[in-house]
């Protein structure tokens, strides 16, 4: 079977390499891809909101399976667009897309599902989002932008006048442009971060490994955020009974999903927040595979991924529930950064010791370009640095042993030293 991944990120290529695998997959294409994909795979150059070039595409060079990565994409109606063409496709329709595009219409959602969530409110004016805020403390509340931000569209204000300022911004699209026209202002949970991911087929699910990321770009969870610092598995705070707490969560909303006409088909990723006193709510839903938790995701499945996504798109999944295997080992990711990012990234830095085998470590391209024989950065998170290994400790120091002069580096490169200081 030949595939075409949709997307250009870490993500996208940990998704194709994982597919490249199978011995039931002969091909994988990209529209359009990154200099990493370009390594054992084929670039297509197509943009990947061009729904009709990459269907047109894939008739002609006898595609029969697409896998959409990003947000958008499934936001601007992919799947919808490719289905016409017969193609299979796995991702959630737009409709369904909706979960992770308006955190207003998911907040709607929880609340008629009764699904456990942070107390929140909708705001479309100024004014009333700042009285809101003053009546609840600055430091007590979280600011979202509606729409979707490149997992960047959340602030965490420490005083009013912070408040005020982000709430100016978000709304006269100074920040996050349309997107934070509407806000949802959110209470502030205190305890430990959840991301959880579940391949649906709208009817049943299979559950993947709980991750656990950082947004912050600096050390010990400080500065803006961003799309993901870094990533790790397992989390030993998730137990027998808090497991059965967050699989009903899920449940919960693939049924819900369901009786509202819009089926979930796809990667549904829960951000979830465990309290202090042991409780799972949900903090936001993604209609997609994380990034930078799929990098390692796709270290510690140990199945086939192909009939995974394949059972997805066509409705048996109940099947795949009990030979879906993974790994007892532990996997986890760091992403080497440009400098200036989150606000900004140097494109066309030179990136050496990629050249180089790194024995136990797998290094995904995120924001990369090959021209003549070398590799260059080309946007903010450039590389995800990822391993397996027999505990957390282990993996990470696969990991970090290979970033730096005698390895993996590049000028202005910035990275967190401590992914998974949570935990450990």
């Amino acid at each position: 079977m030949k595939v075409l991944v949709i997307g250009s990120g870490g993500r996208e290529h940990a998704l194709g390499w994982k597919l490249s695998l199978s011995e039931n997959v002969e091909k994988v294409y990209y529209a359009p891809g990154n200099g990493g994909t370009a390594t054992f795979a084929e670039n297509t150059g197509i943009d990947t909101y061009d729904f009709n070039a990459i269907g047109k595409f894939c008739v002609d060079n006898n595609v029969e399976f697409v896998v959409v990565g990003p947000d958008g994409a499934l936001a601007e109606g992919a799947v919808d667009q490719l289905e016409k063409f017969g193609l299979k496709v796995f991702g959630p329709t737009q409709a369904a897309a909706k979960i992770e595009s308006s955190k207003a219409f998911t907040a709607d959602f929880l609340t008629r599902f009764n699904i456990p969530q942070p107390v929140n409110k909708t705001f479309t004016d100024t004014e009333s989002a700042k009285e809101y805020v003053e009546e609840q403390g600055a430091e007590n509340i979280v600011l979202k932008a509606d729409g979707l931000a490149l997992g960047k569209g959340v602030i965490l204000p420490a005083t009013q006048t912070e408040a005020n300022q982000a709430i100016d911004q978000m709304m006269s699209g100074e920040l996050f442009g349309d997107a934070g026209s509407t806000i949802v202002i959110q209470e502030r949970l205190r305890g430990q971060e959840v991301s959880v991911f579940a391949i649906s087929d709208g009817e049943d699910f299979v559950l993947l490994p709980y991750f656990q990321d950082h947004k912050p770009i600096f050390e010990g969870d400080k500065g803006p955020n961003t799309g993901g610092m870094g990533a790790y598995t397992p989390l030993p705070f998730v137990y027998d009974e808090l497991d059965t707490k967050i699989r009903k969560i899920i449940g919960d909303t693939i049924t819900g999903m369901k009786q509202d006409g819009t089926p979930f088909r796809g990667c549904l990723y829960g951000g979830l927040f465990v309290t202090e006193e042991g409780e799972p709510k949900v903090i936001e839903y993604n209609c997609r595979f994380g990034d930078p938790e799929c990098q390692p995701m796709m270290l510690a499945l140990d199945s086939d991924l192909l009939p995974l996504l394949l059972a997805s798109a066509q409705g048996n999944i109940s099947k795949l529930a009990e030979t879906t295997k993974i790994s007892n080992d532990a996997a986890a990711t760091v992403c080497l950064a440009s400098a200036g990012y989150p606000e900004s990234s140097q494109k066309g830095i030179e990136i050496h010791g990629l050249e180089k085998d790194y024995e136990g470590v797998t290094v995904f391209h995120a924001g990369t370009k090959l021209e003549g024989g070398k590799f260059y950065t080309n946007g903010g998170r450039v590389l995800n640095i990822t391993a397996r290994g027999n505990d957390l400790k282990d993996a990470l120091s696969k990991i970090y042993a290979v970033i730096g002069e005698n390895g993996i580096h590049f000028d202005g490169m910035q990275y967190r030293r401590d992914i998974g200081f949570r935990v450990l």
